[in-house]
């Protein structure tokens, strides 16, 4: 979809988190305008058990699978092109998570991505803010799930600061059981309060260095907590301009308490699925606002699918809308530079992979699209980071730093791919004995080969670290493969270089390599 910014298209978003599971299908026209055709959601309860045994459990995997279905289903009928989807802390820790992925994509027709509590919290910014007016405003943004709760600091157009806690509505219900008869003694609920203060107080720290000027609260946590205290305290149903205040928050939490799990079925203004971890949830609030010293806390309806939708808009074309098109460049270089990586050698390694991807392309040696592209280029240009802890082996190094380094615009599977790129660059490891790969599919692992085999070209033809190389063309004639350098500098390390690499080029593309040096004006 190349050209999806260009035309009306019909693009689906759906959001699978620890609690519920969201959709969003839209209607995008080339004038940035956007219409939205659905907005679902269905609890499933995906983190039921899993933070305590590691694993998705049977019955909830079925539930999930079901419900992405069901969506999907819907999506298509209404036009959808593409469904983006995304999967959030009970995903992200499992085990088994990776069985559930196939599960998603055999069943339902849907390819599910895994993305750190740092994007989740980068999207949920671009969500929330797109829907309110900050103006000068630097605003403190908490949302509650289920399995995390995702903070950050910003202003309308730049996050200053994301974070992800392992502190979630259902993940504190599991793990702090109410009373014998439902309630929550005053006991129980400071020993709640003493754990979310232990495990956030690096967190809160880092967020009092940052002036706030207003709260938003999002997730459905935070909008059922608000109404709940502003139908009891203020005799009346939420309007979208109310603000909950702490005083409510503290007085809810307290009639909540008290509750057995019925009562707070009955509870006016709760969703009653939320019964049984409203309080957990509210412990999560209380003590952030308690810490930050919040009185008063916006609260919106906008979150994580929102910010999808609007990362897409950024990415196809709708730069004002995201404000966020090279935001995925600035990671990558950030991460490289944190790792002091030699940035020309980066640039022209990245820029030499692109010219092989291209004639390649162009040559008819594959048909990979604008998503392979972009992610060779990325590790082309992190594919030496690891050289910095040591040179031998530092593929990886920088492979192990890609997979883990959660850079901000990517999800879990596109970290991997690249990481597997870059270890398999040098071609020193047996693709076969790593075990991520083995979850690829078969054309996937036909693309790492060929990905991996043009930067591993590109690395050679930067060997001597000094750019000499000014272009590089793939061209085919019968059964060879022509490699045209083209230079007006003495080339003679990066030419060898190519030619060492004969054997593994040869089979790649199953042509005899031919390599000449032609002049840069050719």
């Amino acid at each position: 979809m190349a050209d999806a910014g260009m035309r009306p298209h019909t693009v689906a978003f759906m959001d699978f988190g620890t609690n519920s599971v969201r959709l969003l299908v839209v209607r995008i026209e080339p004038n940035q305008a956007y219409t939205v055709l659905q907005a679902l959601k269905e609890t499933v309860r995906l983190g039921e058990g899993e933070f305590t045994r590691h694993h998705l459990q049977p019955a909830a995997i079925e539930r999930a699978i079901g419900v992405a279905g069901r969506y999907a289903e819907i999506a298509r009928a209404a036009g959808a092109e593409r469904i983006v989807a995304v999967a959030t802390a009970a995903v992200r820790e499992a085990e088994n998570r990776q069985t559930f992925l196939n599960l998603v994509r055999d069943e339902a027709g849907i390819d599910l991505h895994v993305i750190s509590g740092r994007e989740e919290a980068r999207l949920i910014f671009l969500g929330v803010v797109g829907g309110i007016d900050l103006a000068d405003r630097k605003a403190c943004l908490i949302d509650i799930g289920g399995g995390s709760t995702e903070t950050s600091i910003g202003s309308q157009h730049e996050a200053l600061y994301l974070n992800s806690l392992k502190l979630g509505a259902v993940r504190l219900a599991g793990q702090f059981q109410p009373d014998a008869d439902g309630t929550y003694s005053p006991e129980l609920y400071a020993r709640i309060k003493s754990f979310i203060q232990n495990e956030a107080s690096r967190t809160v720290a880092e967020l009092r260095a940052f002036p706030i000027d207003v709260a938003v609260g999002s997730s459905g946590t935070i909008e059922n907590l608000a109404d709940i205290c502003i139908r009891a305290f203020r005799g009346r149903p939420r309007q979208w301009e109310d603000l909950l205040t702490y005083e409510e928050l503290t007085r809810g939490i307290r009639m909540l308490c008290g509750m057995t799990l019925e009562e707070r079925r009955r509870v006016d203004g709760i969703n009653p699925l939320r019964a049984d971890i409203i309080v957990a949830g509210a412990a999560i609030l209380d003590c952030l606002m308690q810490e930050l010293q919040i009185t008063e806390i916006r609260v919106s309806d906008r979150g994580l699918r929102d910010g999808m939708l609007f990362d897409y808009l950024a990415r196809h074309g709708h730069a004002d809308v995201g404000r966020e098109v090279s935001l995925r460049l600035r990671s990558v270089l950030q991460l490289g530079r944190a790792c002091r990586f030699n940035e020309e050698h980066a640039r022209q390694t990245a820029l030499l992979a692109l010219r092989l991807f291209d004639s390649a392309a162009d040559a008819d040696l594959h048909e990979l699209g604008d998503r392979e592209r972009e992610l060779l280029e990325y590790a082309a240009y992190l594919h030496h980071a690891g050289s910095f802890l040591t040179y031998s082996g530092y593929q990886r190094h920088s492979s192990y730093l890609v997979r883990n380094a959660e850079m901000l615009g990517f999800d879990d599977y596109e970290n991997v791919f690249m990481s597997l790129i870059i270890l398999h660059h040098r071609g020193s490891s047996n693709l076969k004995k790593v075990p991520e790969v083995s979850s690829l599919s078969a054309d996937d692992q036909r693309s790492l080969s060929l990905l991996s085999t043009l930067l591993r070209m590109a690395e050679h033809l930067d060997r001597g670290q000094s750019s000499v190389v000014a272009n590089v063309r793939i061209r085919v004639e019968a059964k060879k493969l022509l490699l045209d350098v083209y230079s007006d500098k003495d080339c003679h390390v990066e030419m060898t270089g190519i030619e060492s690499q004969r054997d593994v080029i040869d089979r790649v593309f199953r042509r005899r390599l031919v390599t000449t040096q032609l002049p840069e004006s050719a």
